[in-house]
């Protein structure tokens, strides 16, 4: 019994793939875990539509930035300005102080500072409006601590989902989840079958090309999860009542290329899996953890650390979220969301090259 511990100790030891799965992946699921799930702003970027342009507004906006909760990324010079600030996705909230600003103030009169916020994310705008508004009474207290009356009022506008229905927030990240899960998870799983049961090799000397194995594997899943996605978005439409202001056939065109790109990434994971296990496994540390918790999904990514949200930028789901945001609740077309767009398209042009050549390096070697 003794040798047999001994022996299974020095198995693990020389297997790092297993030292991996014990030691590496508890450590970044923590770290995760730790620093993405947070409900706190950080830095979130605002703009300010400043008709006032006096010494109290311009002291207002140094007490936004100095809480450390806003940056001011933005100064807007007409109203039309508003919408497209929003359009562009650079700015969560935009701060409208009204004309006489600081003369109001200093009559010891009330004035009225509008808040619109984007609420395709309802739950990070109530927060950034919640802050916004903390920071605003704690101003008006400060301009006249004589006055029981606080000096400014605000009034909050929410765009894109006035009722701020949660729903809005959680199909964009749901269809995201399961086209990762039917396609990437899926096809690397049953590739990885394959070389299990030997069948793999049986296809590695045939005379079928490299690609012709994998359009071949590919062509059901893309199917299947196209299948997915349009009765999800039915079920959103129908059920939930959520809209679909832009391009129907621009989002579909979208969805199936983020399809394709999840599809070759499934076939990359299985060209460097092994067993199915193994496939399993990197499916569910690559893929469905950072979808969930790095994507914007759930928890706002310019919350996070500064080196997670770095590493969200290699996250194809945050693009896609982003995208389908856009053409849902926005009502943009592809003018907003080429870069996402081509991002997307370079990670699926990069998968499958990657994955063809694996292919070509097994199918040499025999």
């Amino acid at each position: 019994m003794k040798g047999f511990v001994i022996k299974e100790f020095l198995h693990i030891f020389r297997d790092f793939r297993t030292l991996l799965i014990l030691f590496g992946m508890p450590i970044a699921q923590v770290l995760l875990f730790g620093f993405a799930i947070t409900n706190e702003i950080n830095h979130a970027s605002i703009a300010v539509f400043d008709k006032a342009r006096d010494s109290k507004s311009l002291e207002l906006q140094q007490k936004l930035t100095a809480s450390g909760y806003f940056d001011i990324n933005m100064q807007l010079d007409n109203t039309k300005a508003i919408e497209k600030a929003f359009r562009s996705g650079k700015v969560k909230e935009v701060v409208v102080i009204p004309p006489q600003f600081g003369k109001t103030l200093d009559l010891g009169q009330q004035t009225t500072i509008q808040l619109i916020n984007d609420a395709s994310d309802p739950n990070t705008a109530n927060l950034i409006s919640s802050y916004t508004s903390a920071i605003l009474r704690d101003f008006a207290a400060d301009a006249n601590p004589q006055s029981t009356l606080l000096p400014v009022a605000t009034e909050t506008t929410m765009l894109y989902n006035p009722e701020l229905k949660g729903v809005f927030m959680f199909v964009p990240g749901t269809i995201t989840v399961l086209l990762m899960l039917v396609s990437a998870m899926m096809t690397s799983i049953s590739i990885a079958r394959e070389k299990e049961m030997g069948t793999m090799e049986v296809l590695l000397i045939s005379p079928l090309k490299p690609y012709q194995i994998i359009l071949g594997k590919v062509l059901p899943y893309v199917v299947f999860s196209f299948v997915n996605a349009s009765v999800i978005l039915l079920m959103a439409y129908t059920i939930f009542e959520m809209p679909v202001n832009g391009s129907l056939m621009l989002l579909l065109a979208e969805t199936l290329l983020f399809i394709l790109m999840a599809l070759a990434m499934g076939l990359f994971i299985s060209t460097v899996s092994n067993s199915q296990q193994t496939a399993m496994l990197l499916s569910m540390f690559a893929l469905m953890l950072p979808t969930i918790l790095l994507s914007g999904f759930v928890f706002p990514v310019e919350n996070m650390p500064l080196a997670l949200q770095w590493l969200s930028h290699i996250m194809p789901s945050k693009w896609f979220i982003i995208i389908v945001k856009s053409i849902m609740l926005k009502g943009l077309g592809i003018a907003y969301i080429w870069q996402e767009t081509l991002i997307i398209l370079a990670m699926a042009v990069i998968f499958i090259l990657l994955s063809i050549k694996k292919f070509e390096v097994r199918l040499n070697l025999k």
